[in-house]
């Protein structure tokens, strides 16, 4: 959540969105189904499905922050 935050900050808007996009609706929300539902995991599968796509956005921010491309854009 802070190094969203930090993209916001230095004014790049649009890297978060397209993370939380990808992460959250495009793969938290059909992996909770899968695992609810299909896999039989039910309340359990939507918590790993959160945690799998926390994770994954986490690790998708410290890598694009780390890259600087944040840094070149303009106000």
């Amino acid at each position: 959540m802070v190094i969203s935050q930090a993209f916001n900050g230095a004014g790049d808007t649009r890297t978060p969105t397209i993370i939380n996009l990808i992460c959250f609706w495009m793969l938290e929300i059909p992996l909770g189904y899968v695992l609810a539902i299909p896999a039989n995991l039910g309340l359990a599968g939507v918590s790993m499905a959160i945690a799998i796509s926390e994770t994954t956005a986490a690790i998708l921010f410290v890598i694009i922050f780390r890259r600087g491309a944040w840094k070149l854009v303009k106000i």
